[in-house]
């Protein structure tokens, strides 16, 4: 019970945060904040892929003023999305295929950089992609992962069969992932007919479903690789700064791996309508 209650407050506290940030501070507290939580995540991170180059470390700030601040012309957008969006799918390649993923490797330096640096940007740049400042985005693509992530645990704990990726995770199923996904796409239509209501119709209901199927998909996908990555390194968790949960790592590794997918996903949405 004591567990449950620890586990409870801090998740309580991380969700405030997000949700304060987002709606209810100025755009450079929100920025400054998802700038710590990447941070933090990029220190949870080098240690289990025994990357000890501290130049890395300044990087990710210097990106975040640089790019999310700062702005840069839309072409390096675009740019920096290809390139994260290949390691990832590289990332996701050595998922499926190999025994050892690629950040155990020489070219860890590189996919560590844009796995997690370049990933966490596009979940920072999410909210500008329209033409005004819309922090909801944002927060709809955070209660779409909490969605997907509460369903598929419930759905596996009632139908679970079948395994996912028994040797990775052993306790997700297919019949988790099938029930966090469906859960996940009617938070995003829920989600839509809500925004409708305050006065915010950027995407119409279907467009938010494929939004959620989409974040759903990569923040599962996301999951299972930061479970291989702590399994090759030996750790339980990412780190211990939030009790009950571990590391902010391991809160984030769904969001930030689904990030760029899911700013590509605007992006086309956007180019459609």
């Amino acid at each position: 019970m004591r567990e449950l209650l620890v586990r409870s407050m801090s998740g309580i506290i991380y969700v405030s945060l997000v949700v304060i940030s987002a709606l209810y501070a100025p755009e450079w507290v929100f920025t400054l904040l998802f700038c710590i939580f990447a941070f933090i995540c990029l220190v949870e991170l080098m240690p289990m892929i025994r990357l000890r180059q501290w130049v890395i470390y300044p990087m990710l700030p210097l990106a975040y003023y640089f790019i999310v601040w700062k702005g840069v012309p839309i072409n390096f957008i675009y740019l920096l999305l290809i390139a994260t969006l290949l390691v990832n799918i590289y990332l996701i390649r050595d998922l499926v295929l190999v025994d050892r993923i690629a950040l155990f490797n020489t070219k860890k330096h590189i996919i560590a950089l844009l796995y997690l640096i370049g990933s966490s940007l596009f979940l920072a740049l999410l909210p500008n992609i329209v033409e005004t400042y819309r922090p909801e985005l944002l927060i709809g693509i955070f209660a779409i992962i909490w969605t997907n992530d509460s369903f598929a645990y419930i759905s596996g704990r009632l139908l679970g069969k079948h395994k996912l990726m028994k040797r990775i995770s052993p306790k997700k199923t297919i019949e988790g992932f099938i029930g966090g996904l469906v859960m996940a796409i009617v938070a995003g239509i829920a989600l839509h007919y809500y925004l409708v209501s305050t006065g915010i119709d950027d995407y119409s209901v279907y467009d938010w479903a494929i939004i959620a199927f989409v974040v759903a998909f990569f923040g599962t996908i996301g999951d299972l690789i930061q479970s291989k990555i702590k399994r090759q390194a030996a750790v339980k968790d990412s780190g211990s700064i939030m009790p009950g949960h571990g590391g902010i790592f391991d809160r984030m590794d769904s969001i930030i791996f689904a990030a760029p997918f899911a700013y590509l996903t605007f992006l086309i949405i956007n180019h459609v309508s």
